[in-house]
């Protein structure tokens, strides 16, 4: 490993971390495929631990959940999104965030469709208020649903329920992150932030667009941890499957 290889592996590093993601089109993106050059990057990433995502067009950057340097508590997340106020309601958000990306790691037609199209605010609050409402019923029969996987489903079904229906688009032009759509538009702009979506229109009838880098990331990481994959059967786990035995 020589000295010209480790000044570009640690360009290529610190490029990531500042922009997340290099494309074809990147001065770096050859370079990182010397041989030498990725191995490094790949030991700078490991050693801090993050992730290298190596997709044909694209290499991106992500933190490892656990024992990085870079991995944010609860607190960083606050201070660093303001639309994140309590733990609840960063809760909520994740619901909303994992309801999209189900919506859209469905099957090639469902990629195709929201590539092009993509999905409006108001569809999404509908998505999720279905979703809600269906482990509200699940609840009813099953009360310690979500308990095996570490979710108050209460909670949840709780927040959602009471949370101010939107009227006259306010929870976007107040910025209201208390009403539905508000948390929708909060949960969208952290998407939005780590470059994963492109949101559209957003003064009349706003809807988020997934970019290719949130396609990779599903496919080069999202499906490899099972807590997503858990999370997306949850997505679309129907009342029936948690009705009680007539049996018993």
């Amino acid at each position: 490993m020589n000295a010209e290889s480790i000044k570009k592996a640690s360009a290529i590093y610190f490029t990531l971390l500042k922009d997340r993601v290099i494309d074809e089109n990147s001065e770096h993106f050859q370079t990182y495929f010397d041989p030498e050059v990725r191995q490094t990057v790949l030991l700078l990433a490991d050693e801090s631990g993050t992730y290298i995502i190596e997709s044909p067009k694209r290499i991106h950057l992500v933190v490892q959940p656990t024992g990085s340097v870079f991995a944010t508590n609860f607190t960083h997340m606050k201070e660093k999104h303001k639309q994140v106020e309590t733990k609840k309601h960063f809760h909520l958000m994740s619901v909303v965030m994992m309801a999209f990306l189900a919506a859209i790691d469905r099957n090639q037609a469902a990629k195709i469709r929201t590539k092009r199209e993509g999905i409006s605010y108001y569809a999404l609050e509908r998505l999720v208020n279905d979703l809600i409402m269906n482990w509200e019923s699940i609840l009813k029969v099953k009360p310690a649903f979500g308990e095996e996987e570490r979710i108050d489903m209460k909670e949840v079904v709780t927040s959602w329920k009471y949370m101010e229906v939107d009227t006259d688009d306010y929870g976007l032009k107040k910025a209201n992150r208390r009403t539905r759509i508000g948390l929708i538009a909060s949960s969208m702009r952290l998407l939005e932030t780590e470059g994963l979506i492109v949101i559209l229109d957003r003064d009349d009838i706003p809807k988020a667009i997934p970019k290719q880098e949130l396609f990779e990331r599903i496919e080069y990481l999202y499906h490899d941890y099972d807590r997503y994959e858990l999370f997306k059967k949850l997505m679309t786990i129907e009342e029936d499957e948690h009705a009680e035995n007539p049996s018993n």
